[in-house]
């Protein structure tokens, strides 16, 4: 039996949904246990690109158990796009399994997300995705949020709809000066998701204990990454949740002694969506040569990523606070062509060395890259299946990332496509 989780090393779309669908082969169940639709893992079969937003990437494989967890913040009408994308493709899934627990984001959500981003002024914008996130994790810590069972329960639901737009709609009117969402029409569209969710909800974390009981193997799959973790993240350019490992726990209800082995999931360089500091931002032509080779537009927003060199100070910080065993590198094809590559070893912010990740926001704004520099490659490495048949420059570049870290390498990211990947241990 194992428990692994996978979780961003950086500030997300590392190629996650890829890594999980990869080491979902080998897994009974494969549990989203935070964020929400702001959230895009690509997964590539084939010819067929997916992108999910809520559904685990595991989702693809029949025989799995897919599982969204009480940490998850679901977006109905972004779920059931998703199912209903698939089924029009002509695709099965596996089963899927929703927390009782999981809290709903309901249309004002999104519209507060929106209204209070504009209302910000530019230096004080998150960037976020618009999706309700944010509010809907506010109502959660407030005590006021709305959960998948309250939707199967109409009483309930009336009472707690009718405490929410009492509030949101005076913050909307009267803050904003926005449009009041009217009770009956939400009312009635809240109870149609719950008919629709019924056959899909259940307490999740008894089906964890039982599948972990039965020695099955499980998969955790973490959103966002470290960077964007509520409390170990770039606060306040973070997300809304608990994004490393430890948010597998309390996103699932399963107990922290259970997770077997922990992989950090990062690119060969860096990239980060919105807002906030970002040390090796390259805004030259290496920047946007990464940004156009690595196809580094956002799948959720579709917004075009900020670009940057490789970060160890990030990895190593990444690696002590998620307790990681392996990193899985991917993209490395994306540096092919680069003469010379940089890596980040250090910070220097106002004349003093970093070699850790600085807690403050402020210092880490003012961090200037200390480069080392090394001999890149021209090689095509798309069809490499072994470590060995990657040119040896390509195998410098790995094995410094280990060496500066402390952190084995167990899978390297060739190429988008689910084979694409050459396996070292994991």
């Amino acid at each position: 039996m194992s428990v692994y989780a996978v979780v961003g090393v950086q500030w997300g779309d590392e190629g996650k949904g890829r890594c999980v669908d990869t080491l979902a082969a080998n897994s009974d169940a494969v549990v989203r246990y935070q964020g929400g639709a702001n959230a895009g893992h690509t997964v590539v079969v084939g010819d067929e690109k997916f992108v999910f937003h809520l559904l685990p990437s595991g989702i693809l494989y029949q025989d799995k158990i897919c599982i969204i967890g009480n940490g998850v913040v679901v977006d109905p009408e972004q779920l059931f796009a998703e199912i209903d994308e698939l089924a029009a493709r002509g695709k099965k899934m596996s089963k899927l399994i929703v927390s009782n627990a999981a809290h709903i984001v309901m249309p004002y959500h999104k519209l507060l997300d929106g209204l209070n981003e504009a209302f910000l002024s530019d230096g004080q914008k998150i960037g976020t995705t618009g999706r309700g996130i944010g509010p809907c994790y506010t109502d959660k810590i407030q005590r006021m949020g709305i959960r998948a069972e309250d939707l199967i329960d109409p009483a309930v639901l009336k009472e707690k709809l009718e405490l929410n737009l009492r509030l949101k709609n005076e913050i909307i009117t009267k803050v904003y000066g926005g449009t009041a969402v009217d009770f009956d029409t939400l009312y009635k569209q809240a109870l149609a998701w719950g008919e629709r969710l019924k056959p899909m909800l259940g307490d999740t974390y008894e089906a964890l204990s039982e599948l972990d009981r039965n020695g099955k193997n499980i998969l955790f799959e973490g959103a966002q990454a470290t960077l964007l973790d509520i409390d170990h993240g770039t606060y306040p350019f973070v997300t809304s949740s608990s994004t490393t490992a430890g948010g597998a726990c309390t996103g699932s209800g399963l107990g922290p002694n259970r997770i077997k082995k922990v992989f950090g999931v990062m690119k060969a360089y860096c990239t980060r969506v919105g807002a906030g500091p970002f040390p090796t931002e390259d805004f030259g032509d290496d920047g946007e040569t990464l940004r156009q080779t690595g196809g580094e537009f956002g799948a959720t927003t579709g917004r075009p990523r900020r670009c940057g060199w490789c970060d160890l100070v990030i990895a190593d910080y990444a690696a002590k606070i998620n307790g990681l065993d392996g990193f899985a590198l991917t993209k490395l094809d994306v540096l092919t062509g680069f003469d010379k590559i940089k890596i980040c070893t250090a910070y220097d912010v106002d004349g003093k060395i970093y070699t850790h990740f600085p807690s403050s926001v402020a210092d880490l704004s003012k961090a200037r890259p200390v480069y080392e520099e090394l001999q890149g490659w021209t090689e095509d490495i798309s069809t490499c299946r072994s470590f060995e048949e990657l040119p040896e420059t390509a195998q410098a570049y790995v094995k410094y990332i280990e060496e500066k870290t402390g952190v084995p390498i167990v899978l390297i990211g060739v190429g988008a496509g689910r084979d694409d990947t050459i396996h070292r241990g994991i």
